[in-house]
C-alpha cells in the first residue's frame, strides 16, 4: 500500500502537483511507514514559527516589492550608464550590474527580468548590439545578484544549516563579484571586437544622476554597515529597511500612494513570502522523515564508495547542483538539499561557508542552464522570444559562468578570506 501511494505521489508532481503539497505528502508517508508519529511535523513547523531569524525574510521581501514599483530601475540604469557607458562593451556592463543590484534588493531573479528587460534590451539593440548577445546577457544577470546583502537565499540558508549569517554576507562578497565580473569582461571583449560607438563621459550628467539615485544607491551598504557594526540584528536591520525605503518612495520620490497602492504591494510581498514558508514548513517536515530513514548516512555511505577524494567529491557536487537548480526554486532546494549534503561535505573536509558559497553559485548557474532553467522561461516571456532562441543564447555566457564556479569552488580562500578577517 505504502509503495502504490508513494508511486502516486510521484505521478501527481509530475502532472503538476505543488512542490511544497508533494514534499508535504512524502514526509506523513514515510513517517508512517517507519512508524513515526506525525506529529514530528507539527513540531518542525512550530520551530519554524519561533525562530526570529526568518522575520528578516517577510521584512526584506516587502522592502524589495516596494522598491520595485516606480522608477527605481530606471534610475539605477541611467547612473550606472553614466557611470560606465563610455567603455567599449559598457552598456552591456551596465546592465549586468545594475541586475545584480536590483535582484540583491528584490530577492527574486523572475523580478529583476520583468522589471529591466524590456527597457535594457531595447537600450542594447538601439546600440547595435548583437540580438543574441543581448538576450544571453539579459536571461543570465537576473540571477547575478543573490550573493550580496540582503540576499533571501543566504538568510534562509544560514537557517537550514545553522552557518552565521553574518559570516554568510562576507563569504559571499568575493564570489559574487567574481560572477559579475566575468560576464562583464566578455562584454567589454565583445565591445572591442564589434567596435562599438561609446558614449562620451559627462561629469555633469554621472553628478545629476547620482543625485537622482542618491537615496537607493546606499541601501545594501547601509544594511552591511548596521549588521558587521553590531548596531543592529538582520531581522532590526529588515524593519529599518522597511522604514527607510517607505520614506524614501512615499515622502521623496512620492512613486507609492499609502492608501492606493500600498495594499497591492503588501498583497503581492504576502503572496511570495507565504509560498517560502509553506515550502519551508513542509520542507522541514520532509527533512525529519529523510533523517529518520538515516538517508543522509546512505547517501554518504554511496558517495565514499564511488569517490575517494575532495576534489572528486566538488565535481560531483557542482554536477548534481546544476541539475538542482533547473528543477528547483532556490528555496525548496536548500531547504530540502542543504540538510543532506552538509554530512557529506563534513567528511569531504569542506568548510561549511565554503560549501553554502557553492551551493548558491550553483543554484544561480542552474536558474539559467537548458533545458527547464527558470529565467530561460521568464525571460522568454518578457522579451518574447522563442525559449529555444533563448537557450543558444545563454549557452556562452554558461560557458563563463561555469568557469569562476570552477574558481570558486576550487579556490576555497576567495570565500573565506573576509570571514577570516571578521573573525580575527
Amino acid at each position: 500500500m505504502t509503495a502504490i501511494a508513494a508511486l502516486l505521489l510521484v505521478v501527481l508532481v509530475l502532472l503538476g502537483l505543488p512542490l511544497f503539497v508533494g514534499m508535504l505528502f512524502a514526509a506523513m508517508l514515510g513517517l508512517y511507514a517507519t512508524g513515526v508519529d506525525l506529529a514530528a511535523i507539527a513540531i518542525e513547523i512550530f520551530r519554524l514559527a519561533n525562530a526570529p531569524v526568518l522575520l528578516a525574510i517577510p521584512l526584506f521581501t516587502f522592502a524589495g516589492y516596494l522598491l520595485s514599483e516606480g522608477a527605481t530601475s530606471k534610475r539605477l540604469v541611467r547612473f550606472s550608464q553614466s557611470l560606465l557607458g563610455w567603455l567599449p562593451g559598457g552598456l552591456g556592463i551596465v546592465a549586468l550590474i545594475t541586475c545584480s543590484f536590483f535582484t540583491a534588493l528584490t530577492g527574486a531573479t523572475g523580478i529583476t527580468i520583468i522589471a529591466l528587460g524590456g527597457l535594457l534590451f531595447a537600450a542594447l539593440l538601439s546600440e547595435c548590439y548583437d540580438k543574441n548577445f543581448s538576450l544571453g546577457l539579459l536571461t543570465i544577470s537576473g540571477s547575478l545578484g543573490i550573493h550580496f546583502p540582503p540576499s533571501l537565499p543566504i538568510i534562509l540558508y544560514g537557517f537550514v544549516s545553522g552557518v552565521s549569517i553574518e559570516e554568510l554576507f562576507l563569504a559571499a562578497l568575493v564570489p559574487g563579484v567574481i560572477l559579475v565580473a566575468f560576464p562583464c569582461f566578455f562584454s567589454l571583449w565583445e565591445g572591442r571586437r564589434w567596435t562599438l560607438k561609446s558614449r562620451t563621459f559627462s561629469s555633469s550628467e554621472l553628478i545629476a544622476s547620482l543625485k537622482g539615485a542618491a537615496w537607493e544607491l546606499p541601501i545594501p551598504f547601509l544594511i552591511v554597515a548596521a549588521i558587521y557594526t553590531g548596531f543592529s540584528t538582520a531581522t532590526e536591520t529588515a524593519a529599518m529597511t522597511v522604514c527607510y525605503v517607505l520614506t524614501v518612495k512615499v515622502m521623496i520620490y512620492r512613486e507609492i500612494r499609502p492608501v492606493k497602492d500600498m495594499g497591492r504591494i503588501m498583497i503581492e510581498s504576502a503572496k511570495m513570502v507565504g509560498s517560502i514558508m509553506i515550502i519551508l514548513g513542509a520542507a522541514l517536515g520532509f527533512t525529519n522523515f529523510l533523517v529518520d530513514s538515516f538517508i543522509p548516512e546512505k547517501i554518504l555511505g554511496f558517495m565514499e564508495n564511488l569517490v575517494g577524494n575532495r576534489i572528486a567529491f566538488l565535481l560531483m557536487l557542482n554536477l548534481f547542483l546544476i541539475i538542482v537548480g533547473c528543477l528547483m526554486d532556490i528555496f525548496s532546494a536548500i531547504l530540502v538539499i542543504v540538510p543532506l549534503i552538509i554530512p557529506l561535505a563534513d567528511r569531504f573536509g569542506v568548510d561549511p561557508l565554503h560549501l553554502a558559497i557553492i551551493f548558491l553559485t550553483n543554484l544561480a548557474i542552474g536558474y539559467n542552464t537548458p533545458p527547464i532553467g527558470l529565467n530561460l522561461f521568464v525571460a522568454s516571456s518578457r522579451l518574447e522570444r522563442p525559449v529555444v532562441k533563448l537557450y543558444r543564447a545563454s549557452l556562452p555566457f554558461l560557458a563563463i559562468l561555469l568557469i569562476a564556479l570552477i574558481l570558486i569552488t576550487y579556490v576555497p580562500a576567495l570565500t573565506l578570506f573576509l570571514p577570516g578577517l571578521y573573525k580575527n
